[in-house]
């Protein structure tokens, strides 16, 4: 099903559809074929979580950045997880939130694929996240 959405090639393009759609979220996994009969796995307990391991795309009402910072920095948070694994990619969705992981991540059921990110949009956020923020910057740092 996410080989019939919609590929959003730059961060102007996901901005748009976040703000016509509303609450959308970002996954990296190998897609929602693969997702769509489970959820997410705890990896430090072993445990299955009861909905899929997103990021939110709409930005809280306290961020008073561009919007398109706050894209950057949800996309740029778990991208390791596709660097570590070239069969998972980003993908965008909706659905029923069912609570929060253990990194406080919202989990997600009812899950309906929205559109697909090109890495031509990753390579982007990550360039936008390298110049605006202080990234790995901790309080004792």
């Amino acid at each position: 099903m996410t080989d019939n959405v919609p590929l959003i090639g730059s961060l102007a393009e996901l901005e748009s559809l976040v703000g016509e759609e509303g609450d959308l979220y970002v996954r990296y996994s190998e897609g929602y074929e693969a997702d769509q009969d489970g959820g997410s796995i705890d990896t430090e307990s072993g445990l299955e979580l009861p909905g899929l391991s997103v990021n939110p795309l709409r930005p809280e009402p306290w961020w008073t950045r561009p919007a398109t910072d706050w894209l950057a920095r949800q996309l740029c948070q778990y991208k390791q997880l596709q660097d570590k694994n070239p069969d998972r990619f980003a993908w965008v969705l909706h659905g029923h939130c069912i609570g929060r992981g253990p990194d406080c991540e919202p989990l997600m059921t009812q899950v309906v694929p929205v559109a697909r990110l090109a890495q031509s949009l990753l390579a982007e956020a990550e360039d936008v996240y390298r110049q605006r923020f202080d990234a790995g910057h901790a309080p004792e740092d």
